[in-house]
């Protein structure tokens, strides 16, 4: 071999030499820093899906916990109004019932009250009606009788009067 083809495989081995020491520092390099920042970094991404899964999977639990909730809530409300629907159908009922009585008192109380009324109408009316008979009698009376009369009474009672005493 001569010695340009010498230097010319030394030349060559050099380059496959470097190229191989350039790919073993590149190696190094890349398990001894790039490749913990790669994982680093990996692992973050890691966390962070799995943060946001967990965060997700809470709120889909939180949700349907919500959607129970909200049936129940809406299951409560159906008792409740069909409870204030019986409820006033009731207290109407008993307001009506109530209302009914107390008008049924209050006729049967008035018409106690009118016969009360005519009763005491009646007895007014019959006083009234003996107080105008008397005035008319006694009226009648003054004009009819006079001192004559009243002398002739006077004899007649005192006449009977001894009669009763002798008799």
């Amino acid at each position: 071999m001569s010695d340009s083809q010498l230097y010319f495989e030394i030349a060559i081995w050099s380059q496959v030499v470097s190229s191989i020491v350039f790919l073993g520092v590149l190696v190094f390099m890349w398990f001894k820093w790039l490749l913990p920042v790669f994982m680093a970094a990996q692992q973050r991404s890691n966390q962070q899906i799995a943060e946001a899964e967990r965060h997700r999977d809470e709120v889909k639990a939180a949700l349907e916990t919500l959607r129970g909730e909200i049936e129940t809530a809406q299951h409560d409300a159906k008792l409740i109004e069909e409870r204030a629907r019986a409820r006033t159908v009731h207290e109407r009922e008993a307001t009506l019932k109530e209302t009914r009585d107390a008008g049924e008192r209050a006729v049967a109380d008035a018409a106690l009250e009118i016969d009360r009324a005519r009763a005491a109408a009646r007895v007014r009316l019959r006083d009234d009606l003996a107080d105008a008979a008397l005035r008319i009698a006694r009226d009648d009376a003054q004009r009819r009788v006079g001192p004559a009369t009243d002398a002739r009474f006077v004899e007649e009672f005192t006449g009977s009067l001894e009669e009763a005493v002798r008799g």
